[in-house]
């Protein structure tokens, strides 16, 4: 017996042959990834070559993979193990055109053209573009010294086999002697022309680190030194600054303690300079270099602590910190601890005297890194361990700020060396007065104002 059906059921019925069509039509087939031919793989990174060049051997690799490979002291080829050279290669054009002809027809599939890439520099042209910056010192032009400095770099950016080449025609010496002769002229009131100069030569000798005893020598000159604390203090362009701060950085990280000291004598601006830079960031690499340079400063030399403390580095390493992200709190904690380790000096009295100190420095004990727990810690343990007035003062608001849970927290988590050391002695010292001191969970900036 058949029932009747009823109006919703009829309608249903109508409906169930349409979903098997509606699902089709909505459903998005992912494309199919496509298969690159084993013939464009490179045998070392197993990647689409993008510069193919054949050796010797018969066999074809990336230009970039195989000059690494040989950069890393590799003299064999890694397929057959026969000898190979740098200067062996040779560009295969016919296997780069197939692969861009490959890219261009699986490009509906997501495939990106491989771009013809540029001719790499010869040991000879590195060797012109050098001795052309050389020149150009010698006779006095400093428009054409900065243009020549300009290629040299614009050349070592295309990749890092040019780089190395140009290194190895003396690039550095080149550029820092470059310095050294327009220097005492940018002291003395450049013009135009040699401001521009110096600014392309510096910007040009940071591509070209670590610098040699020779390039380190020319730099270190008085003149250049002065002219260096110059571009940094008030140049005019923002890149030459960034420049300059960051060989000066080269400088500090790579001199021992008595040539920093004798550096900060003989160039009594350099702290003012450095402090500037940190007050009036014009880019973080910058910044980020003359925190280095503070710090290799502050540690080597008393005398270089003692004029940053005087020079108000703590005040704008402790505004700095309060929204720093992790490399630069790093960087800043670091070259605060050594400044205020030069002892009782203007640095350490400036730290007790700022409303931020202590809070900063709790702040940063956690979630930012292990060095930062390290320097924090460090810089809090200086302030507090004294007994005068200055120093009970930050033991009270290092209590009042949570300082005395975090340590314990600390000690529990983990830490060695001297700043579980350091780290022990302040749980002493803050506990004696914890009695007549209310405590907070967590240093909150909100209600403090700032100084400056």
């Amino acid at each position: 017996m058949v029932l009747p059906m009823s109006r919703a059921t009829r309608a249903a019925s109508r409906l169930v042959p349409e979903i098997p069509l509606l699902r089709r039509s909505s459903k998005q087939t992912a494309p199919e990834e496509v298969a690159v031919p084993a013939h464009f793989v490179c045998p070392i990174s197993l990647d689409l070559m993008r510069d193919p060049v054949t050796a010797p051997t018969g066999i074809t690799y990336d230009r970039e993979s195989v000059e690494g490979w040989l950069a890393r002291g590799n003299a064999r080829c890694p397929v057959t193990g026969r000898p190979l050279r740098l200067a062996d290669l040779v560009p295969n054009h016919a296997t780069r055109r197939m692969i861009q002809d490959w890219c261009v027809a699986n490009r509906a599939a997501g495939v990106e053209r491989v771009p013809t890439p540029k001719v790499p520099l010869a040991d000879a042209d590195a060797a012109e573009a050098v001795a052309a910056v050389s020149r150009a010192a010698a006779r006095g032009d400093a428009a054409a010294c900065g243009a020549a400095a300009a290629r040299a770099r614009a050349l070592g950016k295309e990749s890092d086999r040019n780089r190395r080449c140009l290194a190895a025609a003396g690039a550095a010496r080149a550029l820092a002697a470059a310095f050294a002769r327009f220097a005492g002229e940018r002291v003395d009131g450049a013009t135009g022309a040699v401001s521009a100069a110096l600014g392309e030569v510096l910007a040009a000798m940071t591509a070209f680190f670590p610098l040699d005893d020779e390039a380190r020598r020319c730099i270190a000159s008085p003149a250049s030194l002065k002219s260096l604390v110059s571009v940094v203090s008030h140049g005019g362009d923002i890149a030459a600054r960034a420049a300059a701060a960051i060989v000066l950085r080269e400088l500090a990280s790579s001199a021992d303690a008595h040539t920093l000291d004798a550096v900060v004598a003989r160039t009594p601006g350099m702290c003012d300079a450095l402090v500037g830079l940190v007050r009036r960031p014009v880019s973080a690499p910058a910044t980020k270099a003359a925190l280095v340079t503070a710090y290799y400063l502050a540690a080597a030399s008393d005398r270089a602590a003692a004029r940053l403390g005087e020079s108000g580095a703590v005040a704008a390493l402790v505004e700095l910190l309060v929204d720093a992200d992790k490399g630069t709190s790093e960087k800043a904690l670091a070259a605060l601890d050594a400044v205020l380790g030069a002892g009782a000096g203007a640095g350490l009295a400036a730290a007790r005297a700022h409303a931020l100190a202590v809070p900063v420095l709790v702040k940063k004990m956690f979630r930012v890194s292990d060095m930062a727990t390290e320097f924090a810690v460090s810089a809090l343990w200086r302030l507090c361990r004294a007994g005068d007035a200055g120093a009970a003062a930050c033991r009270a608001e290092a209590l009042r700020v949570g300082a005395f849970q975090k340590l314990l927290l600390l000690l529990q988590v983990g830490c060695g060396g001297v700043t579980k050391d350091r780290a022990s002695e302040l749980l002493k010292t803050l506990n004696g007065s914890r009695a007549s001191v209310e405590c907070i969970e967590t240093a909150d900036f909100k209600g403090l104002k700032r100084p400056f």
